[in-house]
């Protein structure tokens, strides 16, 4: 039988061989691309997020470094992080924590009203009365008030060949980053095919669905909103266009026709708005949408 001693000198034993394989690990790991370097300059913490996840590698001797690296620019997944024992290391934790704020925040914030009066649009809401009712009651993201659309009726173009909107969606995030190159370019494009696009406008708590309702209001022929994505590690900037041709209240969601991953690390923002203004020239000459659309 073991004594009470001999079993501590056992434990003490196996942690210092623990923190000494601990220790071998980090001594070993290539920090090269690491924000770790970096000085701290006037007391300011380098931000670790302004480095690409693809550049970065801290696996320590690894068999094919030039390998691991060219699968990791095929992939946005976190290859080549490493750890300390069974911890990531302090920089991958933190990464890690950063991009998961970026993503709450993409969610819980709005869309500052001084970015849409500079976009030049005037605002309505859906029936949620703030963003917690958004997140728990999406219904209520998909109708209006009375006076809400009264609004759009008397500040819009009736009949519209192409009416355009913008929705926060689930990132406010994307909205501030895209929106200001995607319309522009949308509507350069149309008007540049000779189509006549209508006024647009933001809509606030706003899902995707509200376009059916727009649609009606307006008796659009082909509705377009811009809305942020659900926001993940990898970006809270992917945004999304989904388009659909005489959209109707509880029409099938196979009628629309959506391009998404609108965002820096994706199809970037001019580029897909001139996509985007391509495709509803398609809509307009076949007269459809959705996976009735060959595109």
């Amino acid at each position: 039988m073991v004594s009470e001693n001999e079993l501590k000198k056992m434990i003490e034993q196996v942690l210092c061989e623990v923190v000494s394989a601990d220790k071998k690990d980090t001594d070993k790991l290539d920090i090269s691309n690491s924000s770790v370097q970096n000085d701290i300059s006037g007391g300011i913490l380098p931000d670790i997020t302004e480095k690409n996840l693809r550049d970065l590698f801290y696996v320590p001797n690894p068999e094919n470094r030039e390998a691991y690296m060219k699968a990791k620019q095929m992939t946005s997944a976190r290859l080549g992080m490493w750890r300390t024992g069974t911890r990531y290391n302090t920089e991958s934790l933190l990464r890690f924590r950063a991009d998961h704020a970026a993503a709450m925040d993409a969610v819980f914030t709005s869309v500052p009203e001084e970015f849409i009066k500079k976009m030049n649009l005037f605002s309505i809401k859906t029936k949620c009365k703030d963003k917690d009712e958004y997140l728990t009651r999406p219904d209520l993201g998909r109708q209006f008030e009375k006076e809400e659309l009264d609004k759009v009726r008397e500040k819009c173009i009736m009949k519209p060949q192409v009416q355009i909107y913008v929705s926060d969606g689930l990132s406010s995030t994307s909205i501030e980053s895209n929106v200001s190159d995607v319309l522009p370019a949308m509507i350069q494009g149309l008007e540049g095919y000779g189509i006549k696009v209508g006024t647009p406008f933001f809509v606030k708590y706003g899902r995707v669905p509200a376009m059916d309702v727009i649609s009606e209001t307006l008796d659009a022929e082909v509705t377009c909103v811009l809305i942020g994505e659900r926001p993940g590690l990898v970006t809270a900037e992917s945004m999304s266009a989904y388009m659909a041709y005489r959209a109707t209240v509880n029409m099938p969601e196979a009628r629309r026709t959506v391009v998404s991953n609108i965002h820096r690390g994706g199809t970037p923002p001019v580029e897909a708005g001139a996509h985007i203004a391509d495709i509803i020239k398609t809509i307009l000459e076949e007269k459809k949408s959705g996976v009735d659309l060959k595109l």
